[in-house]
C-alpha cells in the first residue's frame, strides 16, 4: 500500500486556489516552442466524461488559436471509453491522436500494449517544450504513475483524485449527528439518517458492476488491506470479507432503492436533490453542488475525509493523465496538446474550480492562482488533510477492468442478500487465473 504524501505546505498553498478563477484572458507565455509549427493540422482526442474533460473542452478554442491547430475532441463515459481504447488501440490504428488515460485502471495494461507514444524525448527538446516543464515539477504520485519500470514517460500526469465523503450538513443537523469519524460512526449515522417513508436516505455511493468495486476497496483500505499485495490477492482476507460486509450493510439499510444501477452520475444526482445525507466519491465531483443551477443543497454541503477503520485512515487515491498514441501520425502535434492540458493556464483552473487536483507543483505552490479561490474552506482542507493520508486504491494490473468485473459481481450480488464471504472467495478464485495469465505473459 503505497502512501502519497504531498507535504502540507505544497497543498495549504494551492488548495487556497480551488475557486472560480479568472485565467480566460491570459495566454500561455511559454518561451521558445514554435506553436504555429504544426498550423493547419487536426487531432482528434478522447477523453473521458468528467470535469476534467468538461474543462478541457471549454477552452479548447484558446488551444486552437494558440497553434492553429484544429481539434475534435469526444467526452465517453469511463466504461465505454475504456472498451474503445482498448479495441482500437489493440487494431494499430486508432482513430484518435490523444487519450485521456485513467492510470488507475489502465496503466500496465497501455505498457504492456506498447499504446502510448513514449513523451520522454519530447520533453527534454526545448523546441517543443516550455522550460518550467520538467519532471521534478510532478509530485510523486504522478511520477509514479506516468513513467514505466524503465523511466520512460507514457503520458503526462494530469489529475490526482481523492475520495472523500460528501456529507449534507442540515440532515445531520435535524437529527443531531456530528460528522462519523469512524467506520462505526458512519453506519450508525447513515442508519439514524434514513427514513425511507420521507425518501431521505443516509448513504450513497456506487452500486453498478464494475464502479461499485472501487468503493468496496476503499473500505478496505481502512482495515489495513489492500486488494493485492506483491502479486498476491488480498481479496478473500478476513479484512476483505469484513469491508464487503460494511459495503452490504451500508447499500442496503442506508441506500437509495435502484442503488445496484448506480455509478458516479446517479450518486450525485442522488445527493444534489437534499435527500440522501452522506455521499462516497472524488473530491473532483464538488463543483457542481455547489452550483444553485444544479443543486439544492449550495450551502448546506460538507466535505470530509475518509472516516478511519478498524485498522487506519486512508484516503483512497487515483490519477489520470493525458497521453499521445503510438499509432498517430501527428505525434508532436498531439504532444503540444497534451502539454497545453496540464499547463499553468490549464491546471489553475482545473484546482478552482474543483474539477481535479493538479500534479505540477508550481500551480499548487502558485499566489497568483491561490487568489482565485471561491471553492467552501472545507473543500480545501479536505484536500490537505486527504493527502496526508493517502492510498493508492486499485490493483496497478493489466486486467484491472477484469478485476473490477468480477469482484463487482460480487458485490452486487451481496446487495441482493448474497453472503460476502462465500461471494468474495467465489470472486477470488474466479479472478486468479485471470491474473496469473496476465503476469506470465
Amino acid at each position: 500500500m503505497k502512501r502519497i504524501q504531498p507535504t502540507r505546505r505544497q497543498f495549504l498553498a494551492g488548495s487556497a486556489a480551488l475557486g472560480a478563477a479568472s485565467f480566460a484572458g491570459l495566454k500561455p507565455a511559454f518561451a521558445n516552442v514554435d506553436w504555429k509549427k504544426y498550423a493547419g493540422t487536426t487531432l482528434e482526442v478522447n477523453l473521458i466524461k468528467s470535469p476534467r474533460g468538461d474543462i478541457l473542452q471549454k477552452y479548447q478554442k484558446e488551444f486552437e488559436e494558440l497553434t492553429g491547430i484544429k481539434v475534435n475532441s469526444e467526452q465517453t463515459p469511463e466504461q465505454q471509453q475504456r472498451q474503445k481504447a482498448v479495441i482500437e488501440l489493440t487494431s494499430g490504428k486508432p482513430s484518435f491522436d490523444v487519450i485521456h488515460i485513467s492510470y488507475h485502471v489502465q496503466k500496465r495494461q497501455f505498457e504492456k500494449g506498447g499504446w502510448l507514444a513514449d513523451l520522454t524525448p519530447f520533453l527534454k527538446d526545448p523546441s517543443l517544450t516550455e522550460p518550467s516543464l520538467v519532471e521534478s515539477d510532478f509530485a510523486e504520485a504522478g511520477l509514479a504513475f506516468a513513467k514505466d519500470k524503465n523511466g520512460r514517460f507514457g503520458g503526462l500526469p494530469f489529475s490526482v483524485d481523492y475520495w472523500i465523503l460528501y456529507w449534507n450538513k442540515e440532515l445531520f443537523a435535524a437529527k443531531g449527528i456530528e460528522y462519523p469519524k469512524s467506520f462505526d460512526e458512519l453506519v450508525s449515522a447513515a442508519e439514524k439518517l434514513t427514513d425511507a417513508s420521507k425518501g431521505t436516505y443516509g448513504f450513497v455511493a456506487r452500486g453498478m458492476k464494475n464502479a461499485n468495486t472501487p468503493v468496496w476497496a476503499s473500505l478496505m483500505l481502512g482495515y489495513g488491506k489492500s486488494t493485492i499485495d506483491d502479486g498476491n490477492l488480498q481479496t478473500d482476507t478476513p479484512e476483505a470479507i469484513q469491508a464487503a460486509t460494511l459495503y452490504q450493510r451500508l447499500m442496503t439499510k442506508s441506500a437509495p432503492p435502484g442503488v445496484t444501477g448506480f455509478n458516479w452520475a446517479e450518486c450525485q444526482s442522488s445527493f444534489l436533490q437534499g435527500k440522501v445525507a452522506m455521499w462516497l466519491d472524488g473530491i473532483g465531483f464538488a463543483p457542481p453542488l455547489e452550483n444553485p443551477e444544479k443543486s439544492r443543497v449550495v450551502g448546506k454541503v460538507g466535505y470530509g475525509v475518509m472516516p478511519k477503520g478498524p485498522a487506519v485512515q486512508a484516503a483512497p487515491t487515483f490519477g489520470d493523465g493525458i497521453g499521445v498514441t503510438e499509432g498517430s501520425t501527428k505525434k508532436e502535434a498531439a504532444y503540444l496538446y497534451c502539454q497545453w492540458a496540464i499547463s499553468k493556464e490549464m491546471g489553475a483552473r482545473l484546482l478552482q474550480t474543483g474539477s481535479g487536483v493538479p500534479f505540477r507543483n508550481s500551480i499548487l505552490n502558485d499566489p497568483e492562482v491561490r487568489n482565485g479561490v471561491t471553492m467552501p474552506s472545507e473543500w480545501v482542507d479536505v484536500l490537505t488533510a486527504s493527502a496526508k493520508v493517502s492510498q493508492l486504491c486499485l490493483p496497478v494490473i493489466v486486467p484491472v477492468t477484469e478485476f473490477r468485473d468480477v469482484m463487482g459481481v460480487g458485490l452486487t450480488n451481496l446487495l441482493g442478500g448474497a453472503d460476502p464471504a462465500t461471494e468474495m472467495k467465489r470472486a477470488t478464485e474466479e479472478f486468479r487465473p485471470i491474473l496469473a495469465r496476465s503476469e506470465a505473459k
